[in-house]
């Protein structure tokens, strides 16, 4: 595409941001006076003014591209067409009409600490040995809940995690091998790790740090109920009323063993369970647009629909699904503010009309805003979503009815991969969200991590252990290990185990697995041995990748800020979008749920059981 061909349209990743003296001034105090004082600790004004320090600094500082990096055979978007711009492509392109490519399937993950850092070291790749660290760090004897929360939070990440994350296939050949460990019990010995598919656009030779594709879009939009092509779209698409496929009222699955989900590790009721809830909630909203459209097709009303119920989607995760596993009252506070600004729900609206200024009147709306840097997700972002523990072992399946046994007690390795279409199929979708909602899910902590998930066999009858995985794949991807990662994002480091937790035990391990080499310490495992701020369920390290990344998955992305209107989404859509949450999709399409989740201020909190 030559230059006079692309539409007139300056991207901000054109221009870095210029932030005034005083403003970085303030930022400058704010990151001192953290170190010392962290947010959680501060009076509710106080932390909020702190918070938005932290991500001026954060935006300023660890927002650093690879998509520059030199690249052979590098990935071409579609040639424009006009509908581009007021439709979501298939495979993420166009989202930005100046530089169509940014974000789109199979583009490179970005990074959040600056490149020179995020070299794997090859030579302590397997030291100390991952599967050691799993097994002595990592392995669950009890669970130990997030007591406010429910295991639909944990169904809902998976289903995000579809949405934005995919390293490809892993390679066949080579596997990491790693050491025996004294008294292992891993059926079929030795415990093998298979690697990450390499770029296939860098260089041979490269001078710089390797870099990684996503072979899902990095956008908020829908990947794991759209896909990523328009092959995908027209299988899982009717053809009649916009609508999306239920094939035994849920989503239809390939007669290819090779293109079914199902087969595809990381499958499992909960995700499923989430697939088929929001592919209702799809053909709900594009019946309603064809209410109030008559004249809109089958195509219009698709595209449409997808476009409101990503927002809603992006919504529910930004104003619900967040504050559930951060509950601190200035984290919800802030969580708030990303959608609705500082002037809230009531005022949000009226405040938009005449400012655009994203602390006052919240994100959406907004001039889209790339901070410098082109958008996309990155190794750090994945990183900190490895959250494991969310997942509970044991699942005792009831009756929305009178909490009277259904399928009975299950463990999570009966309801993954293929055997998970049964369930789907044969039960009702509101008692399995009820019996979900009525459980609670793990802490991300040391000695919480699912037996099942520890000898996790996947699809294709492969055993893997998913800690020692978590732990390799952050070595394997050049994530620093913990201190260094604090360090680089203006965190207190520790210079002892006894200061990253206060649990003696748990120091003391660490001592010993790392040989008292606190520099050595992983960052997955740092995490979890973290002293957690009052109501949230993994570490403060975690949250401040969240404190950039899901403000800038809003920023950047033209169908939330620029295009988030009635023009595109139609009054309707917008409407939808603004009178919806996760509470009215669940009453919606399971009303026997009604009584547990229409006085509940957050759908994702813990449901009463039914009285028999």
């Amino acid at each position: 595409m030559t230059d006079e061909e692309r539409p007139e349209h300056e991207s901000s990743s054109d221009v870095p941001e210029d932030p005034s003296l005083l403003r970085r001034a303030f930022d400058e105090v704010v990151d001192e006076i953290s170190r010392e004082h962290p947010w959680y600790e501060l009076p509710h004004a106080l932390g909020l003014v702190e918070l938005i320090g932290i991500r001026d600094t954060l935006r300023l500082e660890n927002l650093h591209d690879t998509s520059r990096l030199p690249a052979v055979h590098e990935l071409q978007p579609p040639q424009f067409e006009e509908r581009f711009t007021v439709q979501r492509t298939a495979d993420g392109s166009w989202n930005d009409l100046a530089h169509p490519e940014m974000g789109m399937a199979g583009t490179r993950f970005g990074r959040n600490v600056p490149l020179e850092h995020t070299w794997p070291d090859r030579e302590r790749m397997l030291v100390p040995n991952p599967r050691e660290i799993s097994r002595r760090l990592m392995t669950r004897e009890k669970l130990n809940p997030a007591t406010g929360g429910n295991v639909i939070i944990t169904a809902w990440l998976q289903f995000m995690i579809h949405d934005w994350i995919r390293h490809g296939t892993s390679l066949t050949s080579n596997p990491w091998v790693l050491p025996p460990v004294e008294g292992d019990d891993w059926p079929t010995p030795p415990v093998l790790v298979m690697r990450t598919p390499p770029d296939p656009t860098s260089p041979p030779d490269s001078p710089h740090p390797p870099t990684f594709r996503n072979d899902n879009t990095h956008w908020w939009d829908g990947s794991s109920l759209y896909g990523n092509d328009l092959d995908a779209q027209r299988f899982l698409r009717s053809g009649k009323g916009g609508h999306l496929r239920l094939v035994d009222g849920m989503p239809p699955v390939p007669d290819d063993p090779r293109l079914d989900p199902t087969r595809t590790p990381g499958f499992w009721l909960g995700l499923g369970m989430m697939h088929t809830l929001f592919t209702r909630e799809h053909n709900a909203i594009a019946d309603a647009i064809a209410g109030a459209h008559p004249g809109y097709d089958d195509e219009l009303l698709f595209q449409k629909a997808r476009l409101v119920t990503c927002a809603l989607i992006a919504k529910i995760h930004t104003i619900e699904w967040t504050p559930a596993v951060t509950a601190h009252p200035t984290a919800v506070s802030a969580l708030h503010a990303n959608w609705y600004g500082l002037a809230g729900r009531r005022l949000s609206g009226f405040v938009g009309k005449f400012s655009d200024d994203e602390a006052l009147r919240g994100i959406p709306g907004t001039p889209t805003e790339d901070f410098g840097v082109p958008y996309s997700l990155t190794e750090e972002f994945v990183a900190v979503y490895r959250m494991h523990p969310l997942v509970p072992d044991d699942y005792d399946f009831r009756s929305a009815d009178d909490d009277s046994p259904t399928l009975g007690p299950l463990t999570f390795a009966d309801l993954t991969g293929p055997q998970s279409v049964p369930i789907l199929r044969d039960q009702s979708l509101a008692d399995l969200l009820y019996t979900f909602g009525t459980m609670n899910p793990g802490l991300v902590t040391l000695h919480n991590f699912p037996r099942g998930l520890q000898t996790y066999r996947r699809p294709d009858g492969k055993l893997m252990d998913m800690a020692a995985l978590d732990v390799l794949r952050c070595r394997e991807l050049g994530v620093p290990r913990y201190c260094e990662f604090r360090r680089l994002l203006h965190l207190r480091v520790p210079t002892r185990f006894d200061e990253v937790t206060s649990n003696p035990q748990w120091a003391a391990e660490l001592e010993d697995v790392y040989a008292g080499r606190i520099e050595d310490l992983d960052l997955v495992p740092g995490m979890m041995a973290e002293d957690l701020p009052d109501g949230f369920a993994f570490s403060d390290t975690a949250f401040r990748i969240f404190v950039l990344m899901a403000s800038r998955r809003l920023n950047s992305d033209r169908f939330f800020t620029d295009a988030f209107t009635d023009e595109v989404y139609t009054p309707e859509g917008m409407a939808w979008v603004r009178e919806n949450t996760m509470g009215s999709v669940l009453m919606r399409h399971c009303p026997q749920l009604t009584r547990y989740v229409e006085h509940l201020p957050n759908a994702f909190a813990i449901w009463q059981r039914a009285r028999p």
